[in-house]
């Protein structure tokens, strides 16, 4: 199975490498030069070099009224539209969050009965 592209890549030149190269790290969103220094990640590691968060809603919990307020609140939503998504759980509530921010709506949720998740 492999074998025809390692025939393919051994009859690249350096320039087409490196092409392939770039174009598989930007395909699958890793860096090479990382992997090859620093060997494969444990799932610690990758956590504390993660930047930015998603803050997915998993559920709204025995106090939906109180989860729905916080969600309208934070995202800026009309009443319906938090109800929507609340009710639609496990749903994304914010995207591309740094971790403070993201552990402090995560927290709000929760205090209100929410179940949250960061990934």
């Amino acid at each position: 199975m492999f074998k025809d592209i390692i025939e393919k890549v051994e009859k690249m030149s350096v320039v087409e490498l490196h092409e392939l190269v770039k174009a598989l790290e930007e395909r699958f969103g890793v860096s090479a030069n990382t992997v090859a220094v620093a060997g494969p990640a444990t799932a610690s590691s990758v956590e504390e070099e993660k930047d930015s968060f998603n803050v997915v809603l998993a559920s709204a919990g025995e106090q939906k009224i109180a989860v729905m307020k916080i969600v309208k609140e934070v995202l800026g939503l009309g009443l319906k539209d938090a109800k929507d998504l609340v009710d639609g759980a496990p749903a994304n509530l914010k995207e591309g969050m740094k971790k403070v921010e993201a552990e402090e709506l995560k927290k709000k949720i929760e205090e209100a009965g929410g179940k949250v998740e960061l990934k």
